[in-house]
This record gives C-alpha cells, sequence and structure tokens, in this order.
C-alpha cells in the first residue's frame, strides 16, 4: 500500500518556497472523528490557541467545504484563504494570502488499525515568510505540533 502524500500544487513545493515545516501524530480515534473537528474552522479558536477570528464567506455552520473562503488571525497576521483540497475524513487543504506573505498548508488523515496518524505541511513564500523563520524560528512547526495534540484532544472529547 503506497503512503499518501501531499498533492503540492507547483508553485508551493517545498523546494520552490522559503519555509517548509512538517508534523505528524498518531491518533486514537477514528478518521471521522478528526475529520469533524478540523473542517470546524469557526470553533479552532476554542480549541487552539493560534487561531482567532475565523470567518467562513457563506458557511452557516461554521464548516469548511471545497472552494470555501474563510478570513482568520494566526501568528497575529489576519490571512485570507481557499479551500482547494477537499477529500472527505482523507485530506485538506487551502492556500493563503496575507501581505507579505503566499501560503498553501495541507493535512492528511491516514487510517491505523489503532485510529489514525495525522500529517500536517505547510510550505511559505514571500519577505514576511522568511523574516517569521529569522525572527521565531522553529515557532511554526511548535505550534503546528500543538495544533495537531488539541485536535486530537478535541477528537477524543467529542467522541466520548
Amino acid at each position: 500500500m503506497t503512503t499518501p502524500t501531499i498533492n503540492w500544487p507547483d508553485q508551493y513545493r517545498p523546494e520552490n518556497c522559503a519555509v517548509h515545516v512538517a508534523n505528524e501524530l498518531a491518533m486514537d480515534v477514528r478518521p471521522a472523528a478528526v475529520w469533524d473537528c478540523l473542517i470546524e474552522a469557526s470553533q479552532w479558536p476554542r480549541w487552539y490557541e493560534n487561531a482567532a477570528n475565523v470567518v467562513i464567506g457563506d458557511a452557516a455552520d461554521g464548516k469548511l467545504y471545497d472552494g470555501a473562503d474563510f478570513r482568520w488571525n494566526t501568528f497575529g497576521v489576519t490571512i485570507d484563504s481557499t479551500v482547494e483540497e477537499f477529500v472527505a475524513n482523507e485530506r485538506i487543504a487551502w492556500s493563503a494570502t496575507a501581505f507579505g506573505l503566499d501560503v498553501y498548508h495541507a493535512w492528511l488523515i491516514v487510517p491505523t488499525p489503532e485510529g489514525c496518524r495525522v500529517l500536517t505541511e505547510e510550505t511559505q513564500k514571500g519577505f514576511l515568510a522568511r523574516l517569521g523563520q529569522l525572527l521565531r524560528p522553529g515557532s511554526m512547526h511548535k505550534y503546528h505540533q500543538i495544533w495537531l495534540e488539541r485536535l486530537l484532544d478535541r477528537a477524543k472529547d467529542r467522541a466520548s
């Protein structure tokens, strides 16, 4: 069986970007439980400290969907994002822009006998991406790991 990988658009391939971060966490919950928490972006600020003010275009239920536009704050920056890939219980990715920043953030949920393995990777281009790496090295990796850990906690809470 082939291990799923990120479907990088050419301009966002890690070799074409100034920043690339990858994090992974084994989770003892069903992929669907993780998926439900991940796409409910309006609720991220309740359980992930690095997300704020999430507004999803026309989603009255606060959930991401294929092609959804959403605006939110992370790392002190207001980001405009668009869901580019959306395969239920398996993968989601969004592009994002802000002044001096061009981003692609992807998530994979891979079933395992114990539950699933969740991988998140992000690439960034632009002067703000390079500045962030210089001034706060390792910060994005640290917060993405926290995001994964909180996602696991949230999925477990929901499942019980």
